[in-house]
C-alpha cells in the first residue's frame, strides 16, 4: 500500500475477506454484517478505528434501503425510539472517547457472546405496546454507537410490535438510516474520522457492493434455522476469543 494510506498490506487484505465473507451473509439473510464484522475486524484494528469506518460503509446501502421502501414505514413506532436512541448515541461517544482499548474489546467480546446465546435459545416471539421503545432506543443506540451492532434492540422492538414484513422491513430500514446519520455526526464530531478510516472505507465499498451482490443471487440448500446456527456458533466463537485477547 502506498505510505499516504498508512494501513499494513495484511490490515487490508483481512479486511477485504472478512467485509466480503459478512455482506455475503447479509445479501443471504437480509441481516448480520456488523455483528459478523464487527468482532473479526477487532482482532486487527481498535474498537474506536473499525466502529466509524462500519458505520460510514453500510450507510451508502442504508439510505438507498430506506428511501425505497419509506412509504411502508411505522412512523408511530419509529418516533417513540428517537430521543432515547439519541441519549444512547450520545453516552456511547462518551465511552468510546473515555475507555481504553482493552476495555472496549472485552467489553464488545461479551456483547457478541451474550447475542449468540440469546439468539441460540428456543424463545418464543412476544408482542409489547411502544414503552418498550424506551428501553429498545437505549440500548440499540449505545451498542449502535460503541460497537456498531446495535440493530438486536430495534428487531426486537418491532417483533413485538408484531409487524408485516413490508412494514417491518421499512421501519428497521427507516430506524437505522436516522440512527446511522445520528452515529456518524456524533463520530465526526468526536474526532473518529481520521485518514485511515477514509481510506479503509473508500477501499472496502467495492468489496461490500460485490459481496452483497453474490448474497443476493447464491441459492444455498440449506435450512434457514440451521443456517443462522451456523452464523450465531461463529459469533459465539469469536466473541470468545475477543474476551480471552482483551484478558
Amino acid at each position: 500500500m502506498p505510505d499516504f494510506i498508512q494501513l499494513t498490506n495484511d490490515q487490508i487484505i483481512f479486511s477485504i475477506i472478512i467485509i466480503f465473507l459478512a455482506y455475503t451473509v447479509k445479501g443471504l439473510t437480509g441481516f448480520g454484517s456488523g455483528l459478523v464484522a464487527m468482532p473479526l475486524l477487532a482482532f486487527i484494528f481498535p474498537v474506536t478505528f473499525i466502529v466509524p469506518a462500519m458505520g460510514l460503509l453500510s450507510y451508502t446501502g442504508t439510505i438507498i434501503q430506506s428511501v425505497s421502501l419509506r412509504k411502508h414505514a411505522a412512523w408511530r413506532d419509529v418516533w417513540p425510539i428517537i430521543p432515547f436512541s439519541l441519549a444512547g448515541i450520545g453516552f456511547a461517544l462518551w465511552l468510546l472517547t473515555s475507555l481504553d482499548a482493552g476495555t472496549l474489546t472485552l467489553s464488545l467480546g461479551v456483547f457478541v457472546v451474550l447475542y449468540a446465546v440469546y439468539s441460540l435459545l428456543p424463545l418464543k416471539e412476544i408482542s409489547g405496546g411502544r414503552r418498550w421503545a424506551v428501553i429498545a432506543g437505549a440500548c440499540g443506540g449505545l451498542v449502535g454507537a460503541l460497537f456498531g451492532t446495535g440493530g438486536p434492540f430495534y428487531v426486537i422492538y418491532l417483533k413485538m410490535r408484531q409487524l408485516d414484513r413490508t412494514q417491518f422491513r421499512a421501519t428497521i430500514a427507516t430506524i437505522f438510516l436516522l440512527d446511522g446519520g445520528f452515529r456518524i455526526t456524533g463520530y465526526a464530531s468526536s474526532g473518529l474520522y481520521n485518514m485511515q478510516v477514509i481510506w479503509l472505507v473508500i477501499i472496502l465499498f467495492p468489496v461490500l457492493l460485490i459481496a452483497m451482490y453474490v448474497g443476493h443471487h447464491i441459492h444455498v440448500r440449506i435450512n434457514q434455522v440451521i443456517f443462522n446456527r451456523i452464523i450465531n456458533i461463529m459469533l459465539l466463537i469469536s466473541g470468545s476469543m475477543l474476551i480471552v485477547k482483551s484478558i
